[in-house]
């Protein structure tokens, strides 16, 4: 009788371990509305930004997102910076949403920059248009990944410590 009370009591325990408060990690000991956007950058790469309109689509995503998003463009090349606040599956690759708006996506060799960053790369094609497109994340304490599934497992186990920077570069091809 008594191995049986223990058992039903083990049992109750149990079920009720899904209903405590999460365990804290020290990522939740700073709110992410404290952290404090130091505002979008005004060139890339040595070039001036012009910001560009945000779609309706990109909007909507927009209000979910835990950070902010902005779009601009240097005359040349579209480049999409997101300002990220915890570690999400809302900033995923690329290639994703040009597959989603109807590119067929082609990976690409690793891109690295002349400051030594290296950027994940792909081409992306729709009927005539080429687009050669990188992106990458980054801190400013000089962490970086070259695609989102590094940052997030990295952002997740907590061995980067936001908030991040995910720029993508979008430059047409000839």
């Amino acid at each position: 009788m008594r191995r049986t009370a223990c058992y039903v009591i083990a049992c109750a325990l149990a079920a009720l371990v899904p209903l405590l408060p999460a365990a804290r990690s020290r990522r939740d000991n700073t709110e992410t509305s404290s952290v404090i956007f130091p505002g979008w950058p005004v060139s890339f790469e040595g070039q001036a930004l012009k910001p560009l309109a945000m779609s309706e689509r990109e909007q909507r995503f927009g209000r979910d997102f835990p950070g902010r998003i902005a779009r601009f463009t240097d005359g040349k090349r579209e480049i999409i910076i997101r300002w990220v606040t915890q570690p999400t599956r809302k900033l995923h690759p690329a290639s994703d949403c040009f597959e989603g708006i109807g590119y067929s996506v082609k990976p690409s060799a690793l891109h690295v920059d002349s400051n030594g960053a290296r950027w994940g790369s792909f081409t992306a094609t729709r009927k005539e248009e080429r687009l050669r497109v990188r992106e990458r994340i980054y801190t400013d304490a000089g962490d970086s990944w070259p695609d989102a599934s590094a940052w997030y497992w990295s952002a997740t186990g907590e061995k980067s410590l936001g908030p991040w920077w995910a720029v993508t570069v979008a430059e047409k091809q000839e």
